[in-house]
């Protein structure tokens, strides 16, 4: 199973935004700057995240991106399982398959997709950003942005 980008871009976004030890709040422009991302595609994300609850963001002059709860209460395998919008993995209705009436494909990949998020589930935000990772993310925060004369 591969996760798409956009499930990627939000587990990125959960995981910086679990820093807390700045002054300024976060933006959409610096999170795309830090991970080389289209802003376009990052304020869909946040956007979507900010509807599940997950994400406080506030507009204008000093706005920003905060976490809605503490990164121990976002279980992974249940943020994952949101961002994908993954109910099933396979759809036996459309097209209509020619083997639905006997076939025990379906009913074992259901299986397997409740174990791997069950699995997950068995992880939070806060054990995803444990040391080294947490370190990681404190690095990223305080790394210079560049000046706009700077950019190419």
């Amino acid at each position: 199973m591969q996760l798409t980008r956009f499930t990627d871009l939000g587990l990125r976004v959960l995981m910086y935004l679990t820093h807390r030890e700045r002054g300024t709040p976060v933006t959409i422009p610096e999170i795309a700057e830090r991970f080389a991302v289209s802003r376009h595609h990052l304020v869909k994300v946040v956007h979507f995240m900010a509807q599940q609850g997950w994400l406080v963001t506030t507009r204008g002059k000093g706005g920003g991106l905060a976490l809605a709860r503490p990164a121990d209460h976002y279980r992974l395998g249940d943020v994952i399982r949101t961002l994908e919008g993954m109910s099933d993995l396979i759809d036996c209705a459309e097209p209509p398959c020619a083997l639905r009436s006997g076939c025990q494909l379906k009913s074992a990949l259901d299986v397997g997709l409740t174990a791997f998020f069950e699995a997950l589930n068995q992880f939070t935000l806060a054990s995803a950003v444990a040391e080294p990772t947490g370190e990681a993310i404190i690095r990223l925060h305080r790394r210079p942005r560049p000046l706009a004369s700077d950019a190419p």
